[in-house]
């Protein structure tokens, strides 16, 4: 234990006593626990530590004015649209890249989809607190939904961490309300309308977060459950659609998919179909690596999960296209057996650098060394869900990294551009609280709760931003589709 500065807890003396004050025990100070309040001599008492952190985060406001995230000026070094899209295509499948481009092209929502290093780009030119976060790097509202937990119930959260990274808060708020703004002017609503749903996901996230900041340690980690969400964020016009949503969910299965996607072979089991371009089947020494990858898989399990998966048998592999800016990255569903013949499919995706890692160094965090891409998903994904897929591995197939979960594991999502204009800034309060939630597991509430403070003037800042960056998408998809009109870009649309 030597070399281990001691800390002060206070525990009652060992026999008996007077009554009086008890002597403080001095315990080693451990690693990866919190110090105890004025243990290094000071006076603070037990409410130190909340005070001292929410202290920090307002006096952030001095340094950076919550009213400067209003501002967004692109550098003049800016990359244009069309080269973005072309760097961000870089190491992908070279004949897949039209279709993410035709997905990209189709509208500014899918634009911003498809741009989370552009944006990225930008962002490290707007004020920073300084104050990280395990961010999920493509906070757009698209990126929640509804997914199965392990005892069939349903629950609703961030849903895609490929850009996973300890990072600024601040950037995924940015970007889930400049989503909100698109979505909404997609689905036909009014500009008012558009500029609120912003404004009340950054409400919904700060008033949140003050929550959280309020309640003990292991409350808030566990606060907010989902069937509270509706309720706590007064959603209640969302309602009917969550339910629709719920009820497709649940026969979103791996059962459902195998009967669509694949056949009986002679000799019992069953095999991919193709339907091309979105599902192919692959050569047999390609399957075979992806197939013998998953013993490395296993290895990254929970010991507990292994005799469940040691009652299926591999029986097929075969590619799979999947969303907008995963487009071009290799990506497999593996088809699996129970001795019934019932299906199990995983998905085993490629996975690749964060498309915010090579801008983390100029908003001042420091890009840790990552010695799997698969893992540093995975784990990010643990850190900020509430509930995780309990198959969620990773594995390496040849030399590249991959991540490993359940495909079609009862998932459901709303669409946020298909929203009626009273729903939008529904959606965004709920989006905007479970940002919070999912923050709050990495970051001290307290902290981010003692910046962002008890007015609205961190909302109308972030809502303003969210407006000229919006615009700013927008042209920039204009530019896109003006190259793929000109023939300067391929692009094959609704694939």
């Amino acid at each position: 234990m030597g070399g281990l500065g001691e800390s002060v807890v206070a525990l009652p003396r060992q026999g008996g006593g007077d009554g009086g004050p008890r002597d403080a025990r001095r315990l080693p100070r451990v690693p990866g626990f919190a110090a105890v309040p004025g243990a290094s001599g000071g006076s603070a008492d037990a409410h130190g530590a909340a005070v001292s952190s929410k202290a920090a985060g307002k006096a952030l406001r001095g340094r950076v004015p919550r009213a400067s995230h209003a501002d967004f000026t692109p550098g003049a070094d800016r990359p244009d649209a069309v080269a973005a899209v072309e760097e961000s295509n870089r190491g992908r499948i070279d004949e897949l890249a039209p279709i993410r481009v035709g997905r990209m092209a189709a509208t500014p929502f899918a634009f911003l989809r498809g741009s989370a290093g552009l944006m990225a780009y930008d962002l490290v030119r707007t004020p920073l607190t300084g104050i990280g976060a395990q961010i999920c790097g493509d906070a757009h509202a698209a990126n929640f939904g509804l997914y199965g937990d392990a005892r069939g119930g349903l629950v609703i959260d961030l849903n895609d961490f490929d850009e996973t990274v300890h990072g600024p808060w601040e950037w995924d708020v940015k970007r889930l309300a400049t989503s909100l703004v698109l979505a909404g002017r997609e689905a036909g609503a009014d500009e008012d309308t558009c500029r609120r749903a912003a404004h009340d996901t950054v409400g919904s996230y700060r008033r949140t977060m003050r929550l959280l900041a309020k309640l003990s340690a292991l409350d808030a980690w566990n606060a907010i459950a989902d069937e509270e969400l509706v309720s706590h964020t007064d959603a209640h016009d969302l309602l009917g659609t969550l339910e629709r949503v719920s009820e497709k969910a649940r026969h979103n299965t791996s059962g459902r998919f195998a009967a669509k996607s694949t056949e009986a072979v002679a000799g019992g089991g069953r095999r991919f179909v193709d339907a091309p371009p979105v599902l192919r089947r692959i050569a047999d020494d390609e399957a075979a690596a992806v197939a013998g990858a998953l013993a490395g898989y296993l290895d990254t399990l929970s010991e507990d999960r292994l005799p469940l998966l040691a009652r299926y048998a591999i029986h097929d592999v075969a590619f799979r296209v999947v969303g907008t800016g995963s487009v071009g990255t290799r990506s497999y569903v593996v088809l699996l057996l129970d001795h019934r013949g019932e299906p199990l499919v995983l998905q085993v995706k490629e996975a690749r650098p964060s498309a915010l890692l090579p801008h983390l160094a100029a908003a001042g965090f420091e890009a840790p060394a990552v010695e799997h891409e698969g893992r540093r998903v995975v784990l990010g994904q643990k850190r900020m869900q509430v509930v995780s897929d309990i198959l969620l591995g990773w594995t390496t197939v040849g030399e590249r990294p991959f991540q490993v979960r359940q495909f079609r594991n009862r998932k459901g999502s709303v669409d946020p551009a298909a929203l009626a204009a009273d729903q939008v800034d529904d959606y965004a309060r709920m989006t905007g609280a479970l940002l919070a939630r999912a923050h709050a597991h990495s970051a001290d509430p307290r902290l981010i709760a003692g910046y962002c403070g008890k007015n609205e003037e961190l909302d109308e800042a972030v809502a303003a931003f969210a407006v000229t960056y919006a615009d700013r998408t927008e042209a920039d998809h204009a530019e896109l589709v003006r190259a793929v009109r000109d023939g300067r870009v391929a692009a094959e649309a609704g694939v």
